[in-house]
């Protein structure tokens, strides 16, 4: 049996504040609203669905996370300077060296680690 990833799910306490920090800060669009704590972001063949949860507990402290979202760059030191104007958390704010490229990892609002990667020779 194979195992395929179809949804992104983010689980969040604040959806208003999810869809600003995803679409003004990270640039995604808005996809569907479905009810008052539930959207999909626009994102290729597999969505993104951000939803509220009201026992969603999260920590910023904590430098542990279970998931990570990661997401393409063509320049990371473009997407740095960006993410620093939106004063965003960062957890590694230089672009460093990974097996496929170059990295650096933040957090969305609610403690959240994402990655921007720049992949290199591919």
């Amino acid at each position: 049996m194979g195992s395929q990833v179809c949804v992104i799910g983010i689980y969040v306490p604040n959806l208003n504040k999810a869809i600003d920090f995803y679409t003004n800060t990270l640039g995604f669009q808005l996809n569907k609203q479905y009810g008052s704590k539930i959207v999909t972001l626009v994102h290729g063949e597999i969505p993104i669905v951000i939803e509220e949860k009201e026992n969603v507990a999260y920590n910023q402290d904590n430098k542990i996370s279970g998931v990570v979202l990661a997401l393409r760059t063509e320049d990371i030191y473009e997407t740095v300077k960006l993410l620093k104007e939106k004063e965003v958390n960062f957890i590694v704010d230089e672009p460093t060296t990974c097996p496929p490229g170059k990295y650096i990892s933040f957090r969305d609002p609610f403690g959240n680690i994402l990655e921007y990667i720049q992949f290199e020779n591919m």
